[in-house]
């Protein structure tokens, strides 16, 4: 084998291997007589076929199969004996003009991981945000949880219902006089004005009383789950079985043991647990951006065009879907693209932090251990179907670039703790809204930092946005605050809710008040200040030619 180096340019590497055409001979002979007492042929005994008829009959086969192993082979070689770090999986490419005979001519090109001086994680400083929680935000929210589970006593039949009393009815539905699948019920209860039925459903039911018959007229949303009612007009005739009205609510044993608690002194500490959760997520989004910044202006050094390339792609397709979704996608998709200079420098910040906090890991032997590691590949299946969820974990375990990409959070969480151990943190107690406004207030970082590396000549747009659209997501800790009130009337035809009332208290404990005052959608949250593994660690866009997809491929995530 034979290596020429073909670039050097900064982090970009190419190479050209010859492969001579002898020794990729001399390994298919060599296959040949491996799998020659394995090979069936009529007139011949078991293993006795000879070497030039199994070559013969599957020569073609073999011949692919020692070109591509030999060719990964070379790659691995290469890799090994220059010493280099792949930012990302190396393009090779095979001669054209190659056939059977010849000398193979392999192209490779690739980006090396840059040479980074891991840097000193002493001395570190950093403030944290705390929120005590008080006993009046733990009554409010139990209030809020006994108000979402009401209980209901019949009224008098000749009582009218209103707005938060709840009506037991049976419907059909149908369309152009057509009853349609999932348009009927028996004995299905609905709070008026709780928005749980489509719209305009619940408001036509005001004023009907025990026994009443009603025909309702709808309109499905443009946007309903089910293609082949979006938009559709339908009716529902609905018997109004009973009206109930609501009971005062108690925060007591009695309602504790209706969600499934022991006592109301149980279900306080739940709601408290949970609420103390919720702050700590938030105290630690606002110290791991505290964090990343003071690594971000310390360093500055060139990072593979490439992986740059890949983060762009995801934080550019998040925000396009984000646009498509805006009143007025037009404008929203030229206002993005105004400053698609500043994402692109975003990805690039991201970029440099990732390659930054892996450096820092590997220097104080920060690992994920092979117990994690499994977990992580557990959790991963179950987004697959059942049939398809082993086929996964053997593509994670034989990839090891997918598998890198796999735990790179974790490694991040792990090496972000790392640091926070070393640093000096000094406490200060706020309140939640003080806490959410450092948040947001740290959210424009990220895209400041970029536009203050804009180059002169070029004119700042004149209305800046990079500072939500691309704000930092909250850490997984965080999560997505939920509503107090689950509606899925805009997404489903009239049906009775799904969720189990102790199930939705036991999830509940976020009460409506402390919901985070600039909550970022999707598309906004792409841009998150989370610093990635380096791409070296990271699935590459593309396999190598040489390589055999059809073993690596991933399945069908479920739909």
């Amino acid at each position: 084998m034979q290596i020429n180096e073909t670039n050097n340019e900064g982090l970009k590497r190419a190479y050209r291997i010859t492969i001579p055409a002898s020794e990729i001979d001399d390994k298919i002979k060599a296959e040949v007589k491996r799998i020659a007492p394995q090979v069936r042929m009529p007139g011949f005994r078991p293993g006795k076929v000879p070497a030039n008829l199994v070559r013969k009959m599957h020569g073609e086969q073999l011949h692919a199969q020692v070109l591509n192993d030999t060719v990964q082979s070379s790659v691995d070689e290469l890799i090994k004996d220059k010493e280099l770090r792949p930012a990302m999986q190396p393009a090779i490419s095979l001669g054209e003009e190659y056939e059977e005979g010849k000398d193979a001519e392999i192209d490779v090109t690739l980006e090396v991981l840059p040479k980074i001086d891991a840097p000193d994680t002493d001395g570190i400083t950093l403030e944290r945000l705390t929120v005590p929680v008080a006993d009046s935000e733990i009554e409010e929210t139990l209030q809020r949880i006994a108000d979402q589970n009401k209980t209901y006593k019949d009224a008098a039949k000749t009582k009218k219902a209103a707005d938060g009393d709840q009506v037991i009815i049976d419907f059909v539905g149908s369309i152009d006089g057509t009853e349609f699948e999932g348009g009927k019920a028996e004995d299905a209860p609905l709070v008026i004005g709780s928005g749980t039925f489509i719209p305009g459903f619940e408001d036509q039911l005001k004023g009907v009383k025990t026994g009443d018959e009603k025909v309702v007229k709808v309109t499905f949303p443009e946007e309903y789950q089910a293609e082949h009612l979006a938009g559709k007009d339908a009716e529902f005739a609905v018997t109004v079985k009973a009206v109930k009205t609501a009971e005062d609510s108690k925060i007591d044993d009695d309602f504790a043991k209706t969600l499934g608690l022991e006592s109301a002194d149980k279900l306080r500490e739940l709601v408290k647990a949970q609420m103390e959760q919720e702050t700590a997520g938030l105290t630690r989004t606002q110290m791991k951006r505290q964090l990343l910044d003071t690594l971000a202006a310390g360093h500055d050094f060139p990072v593979p065009e490439k992986m740059v390339d890949a983060e762009f792609e995801q934080i550019w397709a998040q925000l396009t879907q984000e646009a498509s979704r805006e009143e007025d996608p037009e404008a929203a998709m030229k206002e993005i693209e105004a400053e698609r200079d500043d994402y692109r420098r975003i990805a690039e910040r991201r970029v440099r932090l990732g390659l930054l906090l892996s450096e820092i890991g590997q220097a104080n032997n920060v690992q994920i251990t092979n117990q994690e590691m499994s977990m992580l590949m557990q959790q991963a299946a179950q987004q697959y179907r059942a049939e398809d969820r082993e086929r996964f974990m053997q593509f994670i375990q034989n990839d090891p670039m997918a598998a890198a990409q796999l735990r790179a959070p974790l490694y991040e969480d792990k090496v972000v703790d790392f640091l926070f151990e070393k640093a000096e943190i000094t406490d200060r107690e706020v309140t939640r809204e003080e806490l959410e406004a450092a948040i947001e207030a740290e959210e424009g970082t990220e895209a400041e930092a970029a536009k203050a590396k804009k180059p002169a000549a070029k004119k700042a747009p004149a209305k800046k946005a990079p500072a939500k659209k691309a704000a930092p997501k909250k850490d997984e800790a965080e999560g997505e605050e939920k509503p107090a009130a689950k509606k899925p009337a805009a997404k489903k035809a009239p049906a009775k809710k799904a969720a189990d009332k102790a199930d939705d208290a036991k999830a509940e404990a976020k009460p409506a008040a402390k919901k985070a005052p600039a909550k970022k959608p999707a598309a906004k949250k792409a841009a998150s200040d989370t610093a990635k593994e380096p791409a070296a660690k990271k699935a590459p866009a593309k396999k190598p030619a040489a390589k055999k997809p059809a073993a690596k491929k991933a399945p069908a995530k479920k739909s």
